[in-house]
Order: C-alpha cells, then sequence, then structure tokens
C-alpha cells in the first residue's frame, strides 16, 4: 500500500495495520522456509509495508511531544 493511505489512517487503525502486516510477514517467512513461497517480493513488500506504518507511528509520536513540550 502506498504511504498517502497509511497517512489518511488513525492511529489506531496503523496499529490494527502493522499487527496484520507483521504476522503477514511471519506466514510469508513459513512459506519460504517451507519452499512454498511463489512471490519472493511479497516478503519485501510486506517489510517495506511494516517500515511505512512504524515510520508513520514514529513521526505523530514526535509531533505530540514536540506539540507538549512548546506549552
Amino acid at each position: 500500500m502506498k504511504a498517502k493511505k497509511y497517512n489518511e489512517m488513525s492511529t489506531s487503525e496503523l496499529d490494527k495495520e502493522l499487527a496484520k502486516l507483521k504476522s503477514q510477514l511471519f506466514n510469508l517467512r513459513f512459506q519460504h522456509a517451507a519452499g512454498q513461497l511463489t512471490n519472493n517480493s511479497a516478503l519485501k513488500n510486506c517489510k517495506r509495508d511494516i517500515a511505512r506504518v512504524n515510520t508513520i507511528l514514529r513521526q505523530r509520536e514526535l509531533k505530540l511531544l514536540d506539540e507538549a513540550s512548546a506549552k
């Protein structure tokens, strides 16, 4: 998914999406180890999506910290 879609999600939705992506990555790794993975780029794409979600969550966290320290 594109980063723009993730930016439009709320923080709770991003947390749910992150959990879903992590379970998907686990399943992909399991398939890869068993030799059943047909699309090797799925691992790479899943890792990138996890990184995107983590980045957006961290940006929001830092924004909240900046706003709290400015007061």
